[in-house]
């Protein structure tokens, strides 16, 4: 069964997922803790170490130095159907464990999850309520099918609209953590794409909408090395359907990194298959991440090389060029900068690598107008020292 948890000045709830002590909850459950207490049904309470914790699929696991301990067993999202019933367990308000019935009302839904949650959720309509975060969203049978992360409501009650992070996700996010990896390692597609929707696909000549067609591909991108190019349209990825961006990476993250995949293709109406590898993005070239020292214009600004490991942690466009802003300092932030901004070049002169925005920001400066990229916008920034 799962159990209650009480993290800080906060509370939320947590699932006891394995003999050895160990529990999932939610990243935002536990954030900024300084100690974290357990309490289960039983009335026995010990004190919880984090095991791993990812803010972007917000799950953290923890373990506790306690035995005999009740363990839920995993389900498989793959199983789930619209209308299935499904039971959310936690501890809304303090008030002790609860449990709350409803329907699967969605899935594949995406975005929709508080904190810095955003991937590929399980929509239901049974009632979560504040505390419920990081509780189990169980089937009819006792097997967990998601963590309970957020609901979508004005008023902070419910109001019939909740997200659970799917149990095929939460399986591998333990595995890492257990491995030992600190946060969760997601299998990088170097590629951009757009959902292929029926006008889409009425404009370029498509006799049928669904999947993802392909806009951009990184030079370092397995799925170019697998042989996809621009134009291709992905349909399947481990032989389920995508149809979005973050359902196609929800579905690598599944499988696992250092596995491969198959992936089905549409190629001018031509359908085809091939295998890709599921890597980490590369840190090649190396970042070289460079902090300003004291003497310069911004001190404390710290400008990393554009890699595809630098791509995929600020989710900067794939065909950016220049120098990222991976710690805006004090004296950056009062000026407007922010992390994940990509500085494309200093008083004129282009970005390739941090040591050059250093040599052009040493000593006292005085005028400084810098070209910086933030998202799809253009900004000119002008400081006078």
């Amino acid at each position: 069964e799962p159990e209650d948890e009480s993290s800080g000045a906060g509370m939320g709830s947590g699932v006891i997922v394995s003999a050895e002590g160990y529990i999932l909850t939610n990243h935002h459950v536990i954030e900024g803790a300084e100690g974290i207490e357990v309490t289960l049904n039983d009335g026995r309470s010990a004190m919880a170490k984090v095991i791993g914790t990812d803010p972007d699929t917000d799950l953290a696991l923890l373990q506790i130095p306690l035995t005999n301990l009740p363990v839920i067993v995993l389900g498989q999202t793959l199983d789930m159907q619209v209308g299935d019933v499904v039971l959310a367990i936690g501890n809304p308000f303090g008030v002790g464990q609860t449990v709350s019935s409803g329907i699967v009302s969605g899935l594949a839904r995406s975005g929709n999850s508080g904190g810095q949650g955003r991937g590929y959720f399980i929509q239901t309509d049974a009632p979560i309520n504040p505390g419920n975060s990081g509780g189990a969203l169980v089937d009819v049978s006792g097997r967990l099918i998601g963590i309970n992360t957020s609901i979508l409501s004005r008023s902070g009650g419910s109001n019939g609209i909740g997200f659970a992070i799917p149990a095929d996700l939460v399986a591998e996010f333990v595995a890492q953590a257990v491995e030992g990896r600190r946060s969760f390692g997601r299998p990088w597609a170097g590629i951009s794409g757009k959902p292929l929707d029926s006008d889409m696909a009425a404009t370029l000549g498509f006799d049928r909408s669904g999947g993802i067609i392909i806009s951009g591909l990184h030079s370092a991108s397995p799925f170019s090395k697998a042989g996809l190019e621009v134009g291709d349209v992905i349909l399947a990825v481990g032989g389920q359907s995508v149809n979005t961006p973050s359902e196609m990476v929800y579905r690598m993250s599944v499988a696992g990194l250092g596995t491969e995949v198959e992936v089905q293709f549409s190629r001018q109406g031509e359908d085809q298959m091939t295998m890709v590898d599921l890597i980490a993005a590369p840190e090649v070239p190396a970042r070289d991440a460079l902090t300003l020292p004291e003497r310069s214009a911004f001190p404390a600004l710290t400008l990393a090389r554009i890699n595809p490991a630098v791509l995929a942690e600020l989710n900067l466009p794939l065909e950016v060029e220049g120098v990222a802003v991976m710690d805006a300092g004090p004296f950056g932030a009062r000026a407007g900068l922010r992390k994940g901004d990509v500085v494309l070049t200093i008083n004129g002169v282009a970005l390739t690598h941090p040591d050059i925005a250093a040599d052009l920001l040493s000593g006292k400066v005085r005028a400084i107008e810098m070209s910086v990229q933030r998202g799809a916008q253009r900004i000119q920034m002008r400081f006078r020292g």
